[in-house]
């Protein structure tokens, strides 16, 4: 365990009155137990969140999603089967997806041609869907939004718009949630999101057009991320230091992507769009009960001056691990909390009056945004697979579990930088290998497109915390990811270049992947190093950096080091 001025507890007990040592929140919360039986119940408490972050996330897609392979429906031919109705009724085109046009039909006498038993002749006058539109059924089985409301042809921007308001709602949530969380506590920040989004999910069910749709979507846009992400950081704070990492990548390998995996086949048995976004939506009102089984963060209790109330809730964490939280620690501990410096009040502004620290924090605000675009981009391109779309969906949502946990082995041993550089040049060259494949070869591909970026999205969230000073790292983490919201909004436009060539959208999610493989070269590593508590760290921490420090040749240097020293 580590204490600032390097002394175990033993010492301090020891020369408790020799020293003033200055005693964090971290070593009170060691004392306790750093992954007991508290921390465990806290952890497994988590997964109604992650549940709660995918349906919020994710539904729209089940929603909304209309089938590519669609034509005009022509009433006159309603005694025909679907097929032959497209076959006589819709003029035929190489060029097209599907051989045929999806927004045009003839314009005949079909009482006529009916009777003669005409086939279909290219001099026929051809005129837009006049009387709506037929989907395949057995690409999305059962109605959605964008089937009912017939969002295609002149339309067809609806469904990429619908989804970005609700990445500007994101936005606005992230600003009002966060300053909830900040101003009363995040207990109360995580019950106000997760009432929204449910909010959000039930209006969604009763639309009657684009418009009543896009407010829904706005709204439950507002709990993005803060009702998964707020109760996740709050569990962190009270798992000892050392368990942390480990613990961030096994909730998300486990309950994340178990519910991610898992929505494509809630959504074929709920069997209507209606009954989806009730199913992903109500249980969100669970949140109310938030304060019965969360703690509150013991961090922003300190914040608030009720230093008291954090340490009653170390001393519940040391009784439920059977562990004695020393009196004397305590009081060492009350006391480093008055010796507050002057740095630790600075804002987020200073970042940017100093050049090296405006720098570092552009750069990383600009590789999560690459990141958040090809992961999510690529999660709304499944449609394009020329492979069954909710098998798709589910296979490579699965990426999400072997890629977070590999990351939480390699992260240290590759380290930040590389790790990202890597895998996103992998993520990139796979996006257009997509292009130039068939049926299921497509899928694997996309899986190893998925994969990677996995990979580089988890390393890089990591980069926030460990780079900036302990005076302003909440809020520019929540800055950065603010930056995320705000870049999503692009990716639903991203994937409607599908309308123009189908080619565009991958082929721009892979440059953008390549611009994200260049950036971390000029970030600073930060495996094996301290986090920074100060500005003055940072940007002592940039200028010693190597661009070819790998951090496992590191690691062997200093053991054959302790090696010679030892001989």
């Amino acid at each position: 365990m580590k204490i600032e001025c390097e002394m175990t507890i033993d010492n301090v007990e020891k020369e408790s009155g020799k020293r003033n040592c200055k005693v964090v929140y971290d070593d009170l919360l060691s004392s306790a137990g750093e992954l007991g039986r508290y921390q465990w119940l806290l952890f497994f408490s988590t997964c109604p969140f992650f549940a709660f972050g995918v349906c919020v996330y994710y539904s729209q897609m089940f929603i909304t999603e209309v089938s590519p392979n669609h034509w005009c429906w022509i009433p006159e031919l309603s005694n025909m089967t679907d097929i032959q109705r497209r076959d006589l009724g819709v003029p035929k085109d190489a060029n097209a997806r599907f051989g045929y046009l999806h927004c045009e039909m003839y314009a005949v006498n079909w009482t006529d041609v009916l009777a003669t038993k005409q086939k279909p002749d290219q001099n026929w006058t051809v005129i837009p869907c006049k009387y709506g539109w037929e989907f395949n059924k057995s690409e999305i089985p059962y109605p959605t939004v964008g089937s009912d409301f017939e969002w295609v042809c002149k339309k067809k921007n609806y469904q990429a718009t619908a989804q970005a308001m609700f990445f500007v709602g994101s936005i606005l949530g992230g600003l009002i949630i966060g300053w909830i969380a900040d101003r009363f506590g995040r207990i109360p920040a995580i019950m106000c999101s997760c009432f929204v989004g449910s909010a959000g999910g039930f209006m969604s069910t009763f639309v009657r057009n684009f418009i009543e749709f896009t407010a829904a979507r706005f709204v439950m846009g507002m709990s993005y991320d803060t009702c998964m992400i707020l109760a996740y950081l709050l569990i962190l704070e009270y798992i000892g230091p050392r368990y942390r990492t480990l613990l961030a990548n096994m909730s998300f390998a486990i309950f994340y992507s178990l519910f991610v995996t898992a929505l494509p086949w809630i959504a074929l048995l709920c069997d209507h769009w209606k009954t989806i976004s009730l199913v992903t939506s109500l249980p969100l009102t669970l949140g109310v009960l938030t304060k019965l089984f969360l703690p509150e963060s013991p961090l922003w209790l300190i914040s608030k001056g009720r230093v008291d109330e954090a340490i009653d809730q170390v001393q519940v964490i040391g009784r439920i691990n059977r562990k004695n939280v020393d009196p004397e620690l305590i009081t060492k501990f009350k006391k480093s909390v008055k010796e507050v410096t002057h740095e630790e009040y600075q804002n987020l502004f200073e970042i940017f009056r100093r050049p090296i620290l405006r720098k570092v924090f552009v750069l990383i605000c600009l590789e999560y945004m690459c990141c958040t675009l090809v992961f999510d981009g690529l999660v709304r391109s499944i449609g394009q697979l020329d492979f069954d779309f909710f098998v798709s969906f589910s296979v490579i949502s699965f990426t999400e579990f072997p890629s977070v946990l590999i990351v939480g082995f390699i992260v240290d041993y590759m380290g930040r930088r590389w790790l990202c550089t890597v895998f996103m040049a992998i993520s990139g060259l796979f996006c257009v290998l997509i292009l130039f494949a068939n049926g299921a070869l497509t899928v694997i591909f996309a899986i190893i497109a998925r994969f990677a970026v996995n990979m580089s999205y988890n390393a890089s969230i990591q980069w926030g915390p460990e780079l900036l000073p302990t005076s302003v790292r909440g809020s520019g983490v929540a800055t950065i990811h603010i930056c995320g919201f705000i870049v999503s909004f692009l990716s639903p436009y991203i994937v409607y270049l599908k309308n123009y060539f189908h080619w565009l959208p991958l082929t721009v999610i892979g440059a953008i992947a390549g611009l994200g493989m260049m950036l971390p070269l000029a970030l600073p590593e930060t495996t094996m190093t301290v986090m920074p508590k100060t500005f003055e760290d940072v940007e002592e921490l940039t200028r010693k950096q190597n661009l070819w420090k790998l951090p496992f040749m590191e690691s062997r240097k200093a053991n054959e080091m302790n090696a010679g020293i030892n001989t």
